[in-house]
């Protein structure tokens, strides 16, 4: 008997008709759950990714709860300028399909810094910190001269106008200031924590154009400087938050008054090379050195901190440092002083326990010194500090090019007894008159150094063949069992005196370097 086809079921043809159809015909829509994550933190001036890149990912409007404008795509990626917490929404054909809330706090300066870095000077907040060092130095030094140090300093009268408030502020008054140094990039680098990256490169480098500099916009957002006195090009750039000034070193230092003036060649600084390293920073930057947060737990807190620690891979490279690790310091500023907190850290005992005998420079200190220090370096460890360990490529350089200007490698390195003694002095009555006579407290005083030798012969060959190949102008005084050479250093009047028959006696074999300070 043959079979007679059942009539379709009404449900078995609107299930066929829709799955040929699909789910956009009339009357039916599609799911969208764009992916916005956990409710999380996250950091001022990072970008924070929402959605999906996927080629099939439908676009969505995201409300983004900071102000901003909406914007419709599949994928957005933003940064929030400042602190606080906000929600992101998104939504599709006007109704929510998603929300995530995120809390954004200030971004540390420490990690917009590349781990790179080998020293870093910074002021982790602006707000409460800015404002009493800058009275403390008003005080230390006055007013005019206080008010020409922050004009020529870099981002620095931005930051001041900012951090007293109103319309148009981009800087951020609780993220950081400060500079570092990179080991690829003979210069310094300052960076600024701001709220509005566009406008804080607009307004720095309206300042920079008032100051003279001749201010280059790219396409990329950057800027190039040109130092209105000449020099290399500095760089202006934002990244997640914080604004940079690379400033290259001239090359070389500027003649005293009256000092022939030496052709010399030199590679000029690229600081794009800066930019490169900031860009490609990810993670927790130089915040996540191991022996930046070992020092720092050692030292008190303070408005200000500093970190100096030997190059990286420099023993991997045949490179000797000696056994210095690495230094940290804050500074807090207070009402009416200073308070400095230090620590060195070194990978073994710098002192080894020796001993010098006294020294006749403190025995016979005549007026009351500010400071006066004695060490006791044994001499090998000496030596060590100052031209790099035995078979390193460091001390083979220093004798090397000793060598070939004739000088006793040897005889010099055994002629270190390893004793140093530093006096400061502070000469109270002409500081009085130059107060009275500028209005402003320069220092006035002077600094005496004496280190024990064994022999001075050597010394004494190598002090005249520094001077005579360099564009000081110096004068030799021949006295009783030793001589003196003075000349004059950046404005500073400096002596360096070499004495001793017997330079094996304490009292007889030391030379003395009086700066003084003007």
């Amino acid at each position: 008997m043959p079979l007679i086809p059942r009539r379709p079921s009404p449900f078995l043809a609107l299930l066929l008709m829709t799955a040929a159809v699909g789910p956009w015909a009339s009357g039916c829509r599609r799911v969208v759950r764009p992916d916005l994550g956990q409710d999380r933190t996250v950091e001022a001036g990072v970008p924070v990714d929402f959605g999906s890149q996927r080629e099939d990912a439908s676009s969505v409007t995201w409300e983004l709860g900071d102000g901003s404008a909406a914007q419709t795509a599949p994928w957005v990626s933003h940064a929030f300028a400042r602190p606080g917490t906000y929600t992101v929404r998104a939504l599709h054909d006007g109704e929510a399909v998603g929300s995530v809330q995120l809390t954004v706090v200030p971004r540390p300066l420490l990690r917009a810094v590349p781990a790179s870095a080998r020293t870093v000077m910074w002021l982790p907040q602006l707000r409460g910190h800015v404002d009493r060092l800058l009275a403390f130095y008003t005080r230390l030094a006055g007013p005019e001269r206080a008010r020409e140090m922050v004009a020529s300093s870099p981002l620095l009268p931005l930051l001041l106008k900012d951090l007293e408030g109103g319309p148009g502020a981009v800087v951020d008054p609780d993220e950081g200031f400060g500079f570092f140094l990179l080991p690829e990039f003979e210069g310094v680098v300052t960076l600024l924590g701001i709220t509005e990256p566009d406008a804080a490169v607009s307004a720095v480098s309206s300042e920079l154009e008032r100051a003279g500099h001749g201010v280059m916009p790219r396409d990329d957002g950057s800027v190039v400087v040109e130092p209105g006195s000449g020099g290399p090009p500095m760089l202006l750039f934002e990244d997640r938050g914080y604004l940079y000034l690379a400033v290259p070193d001239s090359g070389a230092d500027e003649p005293d008054e009256g000092e022939p003036i030496q052709a010399a060649a030199f590679a000029i600084p690229d600081a794009e090379v800066v930019r490169q390293a900031v860009r490609g920073l990810t993670g927790a930057g130089i915040s996540a050195d191991p022996l930046l947060g070992e020092l720092r737990a050692k030292v008190a807190d303070g408005s200000a901190y500093l970190f100096s620690a030997r190059a990286q891979g420099g023993e991997a490279e045949g490179e000797d440092f000696g056994p210095l690790r690495g230094f940290a310091a804050s500074m807090a500023v207070m009402p009416e002083r200073l308070e400095l907190d230090g620590f060195l850290s070194s990978s073994t005992p710098l002192f080894q326990g020796a001993r010098a005998p006294a020294s006749e420079l403190l025995k016979n200190v005549t007026l009351g010194p500010v400071a006066a220090a004695q060490l006791s370096i044994p001499p090998e460890e000496l030596a060590r500090l100052a031209f790099g360990a035995p078979g390193s490529s460091r001390r083979e350089r220093v004798v090397s090019s000793w060598r070939q200007e004739g000088l006793d490698v040897e005889s010099l390195l055994k002629a270190l007894r390893g004793d140093v003694v530093v006096r400061v002095y502070f000469d109270i009555p002409a500081f009085f008159r130059n107060f009275i006579r500028n209005k402003r407290p320069d220092l006035k005083g002077a600094i005496v150094v004496e280190a024990g030798l064994t022999a001075m012969e050597p010394v004494r060959a190598l002090v005249q063949k520094h001077l005579e190949a360099s564009p000081l102008r110096y004068t030799v005084q021949q006295e009783a069992g030793g001589t003196i050479y003075r000349t004059r250093f950046r404005e500073h009047a400096v002596e360096l005196r070499l004495t001793g028959s017997e330079p094996r006696c304490w009292r007889e074999s030391r030379w003395r370097a009086g700066p003084k300070v003007t």
